[in-house]
């Protein structure tokens, strides 16, 4: 089951609060005046017309939506596999549903499940693989301008992504906070006690206290809602990979459609998703379907970064093993 139980926790990322998006349009940004430039009708088709635009250092604020798909190769499944996926692998934990591990009424009373798999959680160790490198490069080039994340396994951190340029939607184990009161509580500390068995209390009001990571019901992090919209104000290419964005995983699947209108959108993903699905794609939508790594390595070389991030990938591994991704 190695990596099953971090699957378990990618589930919280299909059920989150409910929360607004909002549209800005604006006059079409530089990139897009120099694809035009380039096609008389300003219309991208190929992966091969994104990876010029970045190439040619056309676009220089890029936002990139990431999901549980970018972890497949690390060792995370997926959640829809058959056989190993999280349906088919919940017995042991004893919810009544699906989504009760995570679900905050659930949690109330009866933390017992959660804890449980965070206890298992924090023993996993797991790395950063090819994806979360190029996560890395786009940094390293001065172009990431924000990654908004859907997960909490650390892996992006791990990779070296500064938490300045992240936005973890979903929350994360490296911080933890009382579910009542919503005092801190030493991160640590809570680690420590969950790893006795212990279920960790406030010290102010006796609360639960959990790792801060999105449940079901719980609001989205103020850090994503008091950014996203002047990051995608100002984003002059939004990346898109690994992500369901389904309807039911609002509102970070509803910020896709933020940018102003006629800024490039590239998917890189399994299946078509959102506003990507159909056969009329919008001008400036691209897509690249199939097996994620293998796009991104492509990706890679269109750009002419694949000595630079071989470099950077050997460099990191030459310093010594990775540490696990969830820790304090």
């Amino acid at each position: 089951m190695q990596g099953l139980l971090l699957l378990l926790l990618f589930l919280y990322h299909i059920f989150c609060s409910k929360g607004n998006s909002r549209k800005t349009t604006l006059v079409p940004p530089k990139c897009l005046q120099d694809a035009k430039a380039s096609n008389a009708r300003g219309k991208l088709t190929k992966l091969q017309d994104v990876a010029a635009l970045i190439r040619n250092r056309h676009c220089r604020n890029i936002v990139v939506m990431a999901g549980a798909g970018i972890s497949t190769a690390s060792g995370i499944p997926d959640f829809r596999t058959p056989g190993t996926g999280l349906y088919d692998n919940l017995e042991e934990y004893n919810v009544p549903y699906p989504e009760a591990i995570f679900d905050e009424s659930y949690f109330v009373h009866n933390p017992l499940p959660f804890f449980s798999l965070a206890k298992k959680l924090y023993t996993e160790n797991y790395k950063p693989n090819y994806i979360h490198y190029f996560l890395r490069m786009l940094h390293e080039k001065g172009l990431l301008l924000r990654l908004y994340t859907q997960n909490i396994d650390g892996l992006e951190r791990m990779a070296g992504i500064p938490s300045i340029k992240m936005v973890e939607a979903h929350g994360t184990f490296l911080t933890a906070s009382c579910s009542s009161c919503r005092s801190p509580y030493p991160a640590s500390k809570a680690k420590a006690e969950i790893l006795s068995d212990k279920i960790p209390k406030c010290k102010r009001c006796t609360g639960i206290v959990k790792p801060d990571i999105v449940f079901f019901g719980e609001d989205l992090p103020k850090r994503f809602h008091s950014l996203y919209r002047k990051d995608f104000y100002k984003s002059d290419l939004l990346i898109v990979m690994g992500t369901s964005l389904e309807v039911n995983i609002e509102p970070f699947a509803g910020i896709v459609n933020s940018v102003q209108p006629n800024v490039p959108r590239l998917l890189l993903n399994r299946d078509p998703v959102g506003p990507f699905q159909g056969k009329c794609l919008k001008k400036t939508d691209v897509r690249a379907l199939g097996d994620l790594t293998k796009s991104i390595q492509l990706f890679v070389d269109m750009v002419g970064w694949k000595n630079d991030l071989d470099e950077l990938i050997q460099s990191t591994f030459f310093k010594g093993p990775s540490k696990p991704g969830i820790q304090h």
